[in-house]
């Protein structure tokens, strides 16, 4: 009997096969050109960061896989796959066989000859004919000199435009645009009595040009790989975003979105979101940072360029576009990645700078008078700037033009804005932030002809305008998936790996090279049983890049067979950042937000992770996957004394909500800790690394560092243990060490290695219970950091042995010794205990 499932496309633009029409049974997939149904991706544990699929003959899917499982026929079948696709109803016919395969996880295949036929791609608005497109345009321009008349007068269109001027009219066409996003802006502050509207009123013409006219996208597959980027540096100005965004035609900011505008749950958040928003690529908010973001987007995307592009091919062609205002100049972070920009010539990067002239407290003369675009220009930037975009909107376009010429230099646009405009607060810092009253709200209404709409208007012809340069996208869109299969076809090498990065970038069993630690003989530091995880995976991770902060030989984390990423060798591996800790941050998490498989590791000693706190936090909020490798992790560094020795650093980082931190005790510890960080979804993970030698344990695993928490070694023959003994990174050979000593003695000791507490946190009560039962009271954790947080897991009446103030300088062995950690002194901490 044969059952007929249905490919149904709901409205979000994801697709399910249902079987029997049940969505409890819906199993997603794609097509390929063998007409088998299944996912493409090669890997369980790296499926959650998987962004792009391919369709090799007609579409691009992209998708946010969870796990899923290899058949033995080599398929991939996946669980909550989403896609963007068209909105209609497809159904195929499937034997039986299929379908029971299919719900056991195991990859379908269709039988029905013309299924392909069936889903070829469908654009909502199909190519018109010439006539039917004349036909449009003048039934598009007639509405639009209705629309002026109600501005102008009857008479004045008539007039100035009687001969319908081409410049004239688009200029009236772009300014009645610009007005209703204005509209737009004031009624959504107004609407949630909350947000900021100055400047997205001030610099609508900036959005306006960016999303109608210039920006490559597709609002139907928001995930494209080869769209341009857009990044709101200055996140606060997010109605821009937002509004923009409803107009081209994504469907994650409707009206209603508009209408929610920092409401809880909202797709509109008082700052933009990547994780909430489609056609959002990074989280922003504090300012500077989405310099930083964009600046690592643009190197991903000149990086992947020298990989895979060849002289008949060019596959990853892509502009990144950044708007930063006044607070984002004064942050260092926008200078130490401006910089480091201007260095590796990223031509492909233009920063657009609101130059408004205000800040919250009042007007930029308080305290940020410099020539911010002579500072460009000195670190290598060419510049431009535009003085009157209101009376003259062909200068900001000719800027854009300037800027897209631009072959050995990014540009920097200073947009001279009036932040507010036309509202009564115009031009001062009022109208940074709040609503405004009924007075200045008519004033706004007059000023922009604004007359008997309701609130949340929109002049129908204003869609058209935007959705003019989406068309546009969704046609480049398809005519760059074809390029691909013939890439595909002409150089399959490259885009096997190409297609590996773009399918998340593990392939199969890629945790397998990393090295296993037998000999108990050895020591090292964990600093340097990381050099050796990194190399190792460097030659199988086709995505791994990153670098240090001026740290590379002290964090051992240079890849040695590969070049620098400099402007003359940008398919190099190594990045080069200088002193610049929060820069290499913020450009690390704009690398991961690229969604091109690349994997960035960022490096220092953990004191100065101080400088990249912000960067971090943001890491974990948005999601990406980003490592950062701190070494030099305790007062054990020695030498270099109180200035270098971090102590509250673990606790700070511990506090940050989807942050892992993995601090390995040795080898076999360091290796898991790389296993656990890459194999994440959406979150990044600090790997906290020791300067001085450790010993090998002979306890320690591999595999079971991924459950955050585990038995080290127990001679409690399966009976209560009398004493527990946990510890991390460098001091967990200390507890064993007392526990040696304790054992002697007659002692039952366990030893736990507590590697990461969010992920021992995140494992089921029994098997907490089981690693600490909650009837062993006497517990004593050993970490040279600081003591906060051990409480949870030493109890009321455990011990801690910690540090409460800043370390010393001398021999790492003198300065452990002063600090009370030495295997004497833990031993007898623990007899104390015993004892009490």
């Amino acid at each position: 009997m044969a059952i007929t499932p249905v490919l149904s496309i709901i409205n979000n633009g994801s697709f399910s096969l249902y079987v029997d029409n049940s969505p409890s049974q819906a199993h997603n997939f794609m097509v390929d050109s063998s007409l088998h149904c299944k996912l493409n991706s090669q890997n369980k544990q790296r499926a959650g960061r998987c962004r792009y699929a391919i369709f090799p003959h007609y579409h691009q899917l992209r998708g946010c896989y969870q796990r899923g499982m290899v058949a033995q026929d080599g398929h991939v079948a996946m669980r909550a796959k989403r896609a963007s696709y068209n909105r209609k109803f497809v159904s195929a016919e499937l034997n039986e066989n299929a379908v029971e395969a299919a719900r056991k996880g195991i990859s379908l295949q269709i039988h029905e000859p013309d299924v392909a036929n069936k889903l070829e791609l469908s654009h909502d608005e199909k190519e018109l004919s010439e006539k039917e497109a004349e036909g449009r345009e003048n039934g598009h321009l007639e509405a639009w000199k209705k629309e002026l008349e109600t501005v102008f007068g009857h008479e004045t269109v008539e007039k100035e435009g009687k001969v319908w001027d081409q410049e004239w009219l688009q200029a009236q066409i772009d300014r009645r645009c610009t007005d209703n996003m204005r509209m737009l802006v004031v009624d959504s502050v107004n609407n949630a009595k909350a947000g900021h509207p100055g400047m997205a009123m001030g610099i609508a013409e900036v959005a306006y040009t960016l999303y109608g006219k210039v920006m490559k996208y597709n609002p139907k597959n928001p995930n494209w790989f080869n769209r341009d980027r857009f990044v709101l540096s200055a996140g606060h100005g997010c109605l821009l975003q937002y509004i923009s965004l409803h107009l081209a035609g994504f469907h994650s900011v409707q009206i209603e979105d508009l209408k929610k505008l920092c409401k809880l749950g909202a797709r509109t958040p008082g700052h933009p979101e990547n994780v909430l928003t489609a056609g959002v690529e990074v989280t922003t908010g504090p300012l500077g940072q989405g310099v930083a973001n964009a600046v690592g987007l643009a190197l991903a995307e000149r990086h992947l360029a020298a990989r895979f592009n060849t002289s008949d091919f060019v596959i990853v062609d892509h502009r990144t576009f950044c708007i930063m205002g006044d607070g984002c100049a004064m942050e260092g972070i926008s200078n130490e990645s401006s910089s480091l920009a201007a260095h590796w010539k990223l031509n492909k990067l233009t920063l657009i700078y609101d130059d408004n002239n205000n800040t919250i407290d009042g007007s930029t003369k308080l305290a940020f008078t410099e020539d911010v675009a002579a500072r460009y220009r000195a670190l290598g930037w060419h510049t431009i700037v535009v003085e009157d975009m209101y009376h003259n909107s062909n200068t900001f376009n000719e800027a854009l033009a300037e800027a897209l010429k631009q072959t050995e230099r990014p540009t920097f646009i200073q947009v001279k804005s009036r932040i507010g405009r036309p509202s009564k607060k115009e031009g001062t810092s009022k109208s940074h932030h709040g609503t405004f009253d009924d007075d200045d709200l008519q004033h706004i209404k007059d000023d922009l002809h604004w007359v008997d709409r309701d609130p949340f208007y929109v002049i129908p012809m204003v869609y058209q305008e935007f959705r003019r340069n989406a068309r546009k996208g969704e046609l480049l869109d398809k005519e760059w998936n074809q390029l691909l299969v013939n890439y595909e076809q002409k150089y399959p090498e490259k885009a096997r790996e190409l297609m590996l990065l773009f399918d998340g970038g593990l392939p199969s069993n890629w945790d397998e090279v990393l090295p296993r630690w037998k000999d108990l003989d050895s020591a090292d530091a964990t600093r340097g049983y990381s050099e050796k995880c990194l190399n190792a995976l460097a030659k199988v991770l086709p995505g791994l890049i990153g670098g240090s902060a001026d740290l590379a030989s002290s964090n051992k984390v240079y890849l040695k067979e590969y070049e620098d990423f400099q402007h003359e060798t940008p398919w190099g591996r190594n990045i080069r950042y200088g002193v610049r800790e929060h820069a290499m941050a913020g450009i690390s998490n704009g690398i991961a937000h690229h969604g091109s498989g690349l994997v960035p590791f960022a490096a220092t000693f953990l004191v100065f992770t101080d400088y990249m706190k912000n960067s971090m936090r943001l890491a974990a909020l948005s999601k990406a996957v980003v490592l950062f490798i701190c070494t030099h992790d305790s007062i054990g560094l020695g030498e270099d004394g109180p200035t270098h020795q971090p102590v509250e650093h673990l606790a700070g980082l511990r506090a940050i909500p989807n942050l892992l931190v993995l601090r390995p005790a040795d080898g076999n510890e360091t290796a898991g800790a790389y296993r656990v960080a890459i194999g994440q979804e959406n979150r990044p993970s600090v790997i906290s690394l020791s300067r001085q030698k450790v010993e090998s344990l002979a306890g320690t695993s591999v595999e079971r560092v991924e459950k955050g928490g585990y038995i080290v070694s127990d001679n409690s023959d399966n009976a209560k243990p009398d004493i527990i003994l946990i510890g991390t990174g460098s001091e967990l050979c200390l507890c064993e060490k007392a526990a040696e000593k304790l054992r002697g003695e007659g002692t039952k000791v366990r030893v736990v290695s507590l590697v990461c507490w969010e992920l021992f946190d995140e494992q089921p009560e029994e098997y907490r219970g089981m690693i600490l039962p909650s009837d062993v009271e006497k517990r004593l954790s050993v970490e040279a950091g600081s003591p906060l947080g051990w409480r949870e897991y030493v109890g009321q009446k455990g011990t801690i042995v910690a540090v409460n103030k800043f370390g010393a300088s001398g021999p790492y062995l003198d300065v452990f010794k002063k600090f009370g950690f030495t295997a004497e002194h833990v031993a007898e901490k623990a007899e104390e205990l015993l004892q009490s």
